[in-house]
């Protein structure tokens, strides 16, 4: 067995180590120098407006003077509006409809792309192929404000969708879809995963094309089908990519987002749309309390941060997998 060594006991060591890192740095210096423009605007624009986070703790209300004196000479209130939002009646509206809209939008829109891609890469023609993988994407491009408008006009009374449910007799009369708060979840779910599904299959069909062949070709001596293929070959080879994409989308599962509520919402689903984003922006912007959406949104920060730490820890003990 050998022996470990403690780099206290052999500074000597240590300073190999050292000397060795500084080399490397020497040697790669243009490579650094390359992402120091990343690194500076990651600072001014990441870490810089993080001093802001200090607002949630402060009374803090525009007038006259700069903003920096307003900003530093508010009154220091703690964790008032935190206490504020867990209590004033609004916080179980806005948990309820923000985590049901992200948890639909996890659940249809998560495997979505993987079946995408698999199918996608199924197809032999490649013009078909390249064709469907186009036209699946192109939505991802397409502004919420277009996007919107396309659902609103497809789910109106006159719409494409409910002229398919009378003409096959399933319905006798429009059916108000916006109009229905416990239909909006759905909507945002199917129109969330419709916007993204052929984007986020690129990333899958990328860790497709790395599959090496040499997997297949022995699938395929053992007599293995392409279904058998897939299902042994294909899906254990996303498996990585799958555990660090879906800790990415736990982290953002309170994040149900912004666009797509505020233009499709209405004062009838009200209840239902509003979300820590929208909500955020009508009190923090709109009614001017500012400090109360900065505690609203650090409140949604801290918790995305949590989970991402636990489901990390997680996904590294039972599968020895991990964003970091």
């Amino acid at each position: 067995m050998e022996a470990h060594l403690d780099k206290r006991q052999f500074p000597a060591i240590g300073g190999a180590a050292r000397s060795r890192k500084w080399r490397k740095m020497k040697q790669q210096k243009y490579l650094y120098l390359m992402i120091l423009p990343a690194l500076i605007c990651t600072i001014i624009f990441s870490y810089g407006p993080m001093f802001g986070l200090y607002m949630a703790f402060i009374n803090y209300s525009p007038g006259g003077g700069s903003f920096f004196h307003q900003f530093f000479h508010s009154k220091f209130v703690g964790f008032q509006w935190f206490d504020y939002f867990f209590t004033n009646g609004d916080f179980y509206m806005i948990m309820r409809n923000t985590l049901a809209q992200s948890l639909l939008s996890l659940l249809i829109g998560f495997p979505a792309p993987i079946v995408l891609a698999i199918m996608i890469n199924e197809v032999g023609r490649g013009m078909f192929k390249r064709i469907v993988q186009t036209v699946s994407y192109l939505p991802h491009f397409v502004s919420w404000v277009i996007a919107a408008n396309i659902i609103v006009t497809v789910l109106s009374s006159g719409g494409v969708i409910n002229q398919l449910l009378q003409s096959l007799h399933l319905v006798d009369k429009p059916v108000t879809f916006l109009q229905n708060g416990h239909m909006f979840w759905w909507i945002i779910a199917f129109s969330n995963t419709w916007k993204d599904m052929g984007f986020n299959a690129i990333i899958y069909l990328a860790a497709i094309a790395g599959i090496n062949p040499e997997l297949y070709e022995a699938a395929r001596v053992d007599g293995a089908n392409r279904w058998r293929q897939m299902w042994n070959v294909t899906l254990p080879s996303l498996k990585p990519t799958i555990v660090i994409l879906s800790i990415l989308a736990v982290g953002n599962v309170l994040n149900a987002g912004f666009d797509q509520q505020y233009l499709l919402q209405n004062t009838t689903v009200l209840q239902y749309s509003d979300v820590i984003d929208t909500y955020t922006y009508r009190y923090g912007l709109q009614n001017g309390m500012f400090s109360y959406g900065a505690a609203v949104g650090l409140f949604k920060s801290v918790i995305a941060f949590i989970l991402v730490v636990l489901v990390n820890g997680w996904s590294k003990k039972v599968n020895q997998q991990s964003l970091y």
